[in-house]
């Protein structure tokens, strides 16, 4: 029903910066919220940021806030997370997911239904 596709990891260092793409392509289901979620080894997946095609709404995880972007490109049904003065600590594998819309507890994982593959992003120091 949905398939998401990431793009755009690899390895940088410290300060540096990467673009990840997140590609949707959906037949019975229309998505309004794309969100990052990113999983370093040994923990738990977390909140990266979200964004909304109707209204634009954006949120981030404070651990992100200011260096990294989340934009949407409805046209090309692409989401991007720009990601700048990257930091060792932002080495992981970094997910999309997709929903109808926010529901209230959009931050958790367990939310979500559609996932990508994951794109991996390593940040050396």
């Amino acid at each position: 029903q949905v398939q998401l596709v990431e793009s755009g990891g690899g390895l940088v260092q410290a300060g540096g910066s990467l673009r990840l793409s997140c590609l949707a392509s959906a037949r019975t289901f229309t998505v309004d919220v794309t969100v990052w979620f990113r999983q370093a080894p040994g923990k738990e997946r977390e909140f990266v940021a979200s964004t909304s095609r109707s209204d634009g709404r954006t949120y981030y995880a404070d651990s992100v806030k200011g260096r990294f972007t989340i934009s949407n490109d409805n046209a090309k049904n692409t989401v991007y997370l720009q990601m700048n003065s990257l930091k060792p600590e932002d080495t992981a594998v970094y997910y999309c997911a997709a929903a109808d819309a926010y529901y209230w507890d959009f931050q958790s994982a367990g939310e979500y239904k559609y996932w990508g593959q994951g794109t991996q992003v390593t940040v050396s120091s």
